[in-house]
């Protein structure tokens, strides 16, 4: 049983994502980006690249990997919310999906584990 709730494990997550990107190179655009039809957790660029990231967070030992959880309804979810985004802030530029896999300690919330996937699906 962890002490922590979704929300405050997702929150961890997402701030350890934010502070990853940040030190490669990236410049955060927005956070939480929430249209009724979907979401995106993360908004960054770097150089011409526009990402749209998905950050999972797990304790663990979880017994399915953070990736797993971004399934085709999770994925379409995400794409419609992106091109809401661009088209909201009149941008056509060349843009990727990427999803962070976060692992953290149940007890602390203390980082792990951070797998960054570039390019993790397509619109098509």
């Amino acid at each position: 049983m962890s002490l922590f709730s979704k929300k405050q494990t997702g929150d961890a997550g997402e701030e350890y994502c934010a502070k990853y990107l940040k030190k490669h190179g990236f410049k955060i655009l927005d956070r939480n980006y929430r249209k009724p039809f979907g979401e995106i957790d993360i908004i960054a660029l770097k150089n011409e690249l526009l990402c749209f990231v998905e950050v999972k967070t797990r304790h663990y030992n979880s017994m399915t990997q953070p990736y797993e959880a971004v399934d085709y309804r999770k994925r379409q979810r995400i794409i419609k919310a992106a091109q809401a985004y661009l088209t909201e802030k009149n941008i056509q530029m060349y843009c990727r999906f990427d999803v962070c896999e976060v692992i953290t300690d149940k007890e602390s919330l203390k980082l792990l584990n951070l797998n960054y996937i570039e390019n993790a699906f397509e619109m098509g």
